[in-house]
């Protein structure tokens, strides 16, 4: 009996450490299983047909996937108006399904648990009626502050927060060839900032990925530059030179909507994208 007490008691504080940590995202999964077995809204549907040209384009697996990603997204993620926009399911709707994008074929084994899928960090989506305006207060190199304001159409914080212009969520889901599309560039840098500041590295769930993707993500970055020096023209918009991590989500737009030209452009750019986000949008 004196050796039974400590092995009940070591037995009861692993039970308590294990449902510590397994406990939420075990509740997290359940809570999403129910969320995803319920039927699509025909509201929704209708949503995604007059706005989003590009979900009639995906294979019928895919589009099942996204109908069920969206309507855990609208579930978890608080969507909040700015500027006098009411929210409503068509807004919810058509941001969702465009996030959705970036998280199709995604496995809990190579990701993590399934409560890591749906942008963790992501606490809220903030919509304005149009674009608007950031004030920033930037140091130069004298040590001087100046205070700068600066007109988006989206914008992502590691804090939280994601801020999109609703005009263009609309104008990026009409045109899914344009290779500009708000929704998908800021939902990258959600993906970019989930393990860290944003630097156009998202985990790709294997070490030997990584080393792969930074090899031909810093050559694609130094050639653009190089182009851009020179004055040609090219696919891959001069908004990506800037900084890796635009490079990363200006890609990821061309990506999904102009993937013939970006393959034959830069195909091995294509393939770390590909594996990136688990699906090939030439086979659509």
């Amino acid at each position: 009996m004196t050796l039974l007490w400590p092995l009940l008691f070591f037995a009861f504080l692993g039970a308590t450490v294990a449902a510590w940590l397994w406990g939420p995202p075990l509740a997290t999964q359940w809570r999403r299983r129910r969320v995803r077995r319920q039927p699509f809204p025909a509201a929704w549907r209708d949503i995604l047909r007059r706005r989003m040209p590009a979900f009639a384009q995906l294979p019928t697996d895919l589009q099942l996937q996204l109908k069920k990603h969206v309507q855990v997204l609208v579930a978890e993620k608080p969507f909040v108006g700015c500027a006098g926009l009411e929210i409503d399911d068509e807004i919810r709707v058509l941001i969702a399904a465009q996030a959705a994008l970036l998280l199709l074929n995604r496995r809990g084994s190579e990701f993590g648990p399934d409560c890591c899928h749906y942008f963790p960090l992501l606490r809220q989506v903030l919509v304005y009626p149009g674009a608007f305006v950031v004030e920033r207060s930037q140091a130069d190199d004298t040590g001087l502050t100046h205070d700068s304001r600066r007109v988006l159409a989206g914008e992502s914080w590691q804090q939280g927060q994601l801020l999109l212009s609703w005009d263009d969520v609309v104008a990026g889901a009409a045109d899914p060839a344009d290779g500009r599309n708000v929704v998908i560039h800021e939902f990258a840098h959600q993906l970019d900032q989930q393990h860290g500041g944003a630097n156009g590295a998202p985990w790709l769930g294997r070490r030997a990925w990584q080393a792969r993707w930074a090899a031909v993500m810093a050559a694609e970055f130094d050639a653009l530059r190089l182009r851009l020096s020179r004055g040609e023209p090219g696919l891959i918009d001069a908004y990506a030179a800037s900084v890796p991590a635009e490079f990363y989500a200006v890609v990821s737009e061309h990506f999904f909507e102009q993937p013939q030209a970006l393959a034959a452009g830069h195909p091995a750019l294509y393939r770390e994208l590909a594996r990136c986000y688990r699906t090939d949008p030439l086979s659509w």
